[in-house]
């Protein structure tokens, strides 16, 4: 199980904007309509980041800045002299997607490293360039640099990580996560866990309640239905087919599932998306623009 690429799945730009700007003095660049995600990076110089309401937060040269709400917030230059910045932004489209914005913080800050600055300094650069194949360049290299920046960020002493993913290094609840995201589809059953656990089945129940926050099966049918949610925006997609891939012989016992977990049957969210309605949740994290 790769827990990274679980909360990364969905998360793909289409159509990114990316904007470039240099701000000295009391200037400040100001995004009052903010994207469900938006990754600012200092290109060059000290900046101040401020989500209203709140205090402002100081950025050095190579750090990274992720806002994971709609707030609209402020970018400035720290001190007298001129700073650079590049932002990109996702718009969120994706239960995917929804899943990863719920588990940050509004606001996360990753301090300059060496394994994100040399795709920093292409972006910089691309930004700045205008060669064929521009925009899809600029879609991967976001997507590149929000998985950088988040894979620093979940390393560091002081961040918060959603309760499963620290439960992952339990030697109790981690296999057991690890057998659930690798088999979705496997029928488990809280015996066939806790032999995965080797324990019982009730200090597992235990365990996994007290560390991740919400019983094994619950957890484990609320991973399926985000899966299956994705599933089915793909084209061509069926409820009996979805049902099969996330662990349910028969599309009855999946459409309770998923209608008591997300609030609509699995038919009419499909009907939604064809309908392209704004609230469908269809598709991935759609950049901004």
């Amino acid at each position: 199980m790769d827990a990274l690429g679980d909360l990364l799945r969905g998360v793909r730009a289409d159509g990114a904007l990316f904007n470039r700007t240099v701000l000295s003095g009391p200037w400040e660049s100001e995004h009052s309509e903010g994207a469900a995600l938006t990754l600012a990076t200092v290109v060059r110089g000290t900046a101040r980041i401020t989500v209203v309401p709140g205090t402002p937060c100081a950025l050095r040269e190579g750090d990274a800045a992720v806002v994971c709400t709609t707030a609209p917030f402020t970018l400035s230059a720290a001190g007298s002299d001129e700073c650079e910045l590049v932002t990109g932004a996702y718009q969120l489209d994706s239960a995917v997607g929804r899943r990863l914005i719920s588990m940050l913080p509004p606001l996360l800050i990753v301090p300059a490293g060496d394994d994100c600055m040399p795709i920093l300094e292409l972006i910089a650069a691309e930004v700045a360039a205008d060669r064929p194949g521009r925009q899809y360049v600029m879609d991967r290299m976001l997507d590149w640099m929000l998985a950088c920046t988040l894979r620093e960020w979940f390393d560091l002493p002081d961040a918060c990580p959603p309760a499963w993913y620290r439960a992952l290094g339990d030697e109790v609840v981690g296999p057991a996560l690890h057998a659930m995201h690798d088999e979705p589809s496997r029928p488990w059953t809280v015996a066939s866990l806790a032999a995965r656990a080797q324990v019982s089945r009730a200090a597992f129940a235990r365990n996994f309640a007290e560390l991740v926050g919400r019983p094994p099966m619950a957890y484990l049918t609320e991973w399926r239905m985000t899966l299956a949610a994705e599933l089915l925006a793909e084209p061509g997609a069926t409820v009996a087919a979805v049902a099969g891939q996330v662990g349910y012989a028969d599309g009855f016992g999946f459409s309770d599932a998923f209608k008591r977990i997300r609030g609509i049957a699995p038919s009419g969210y499909r009907a939604s998306l064809t309908a392209g309605r704004p609230d469908s949740g269809s598709g991935s994290l759609r950049a901004a623009g």
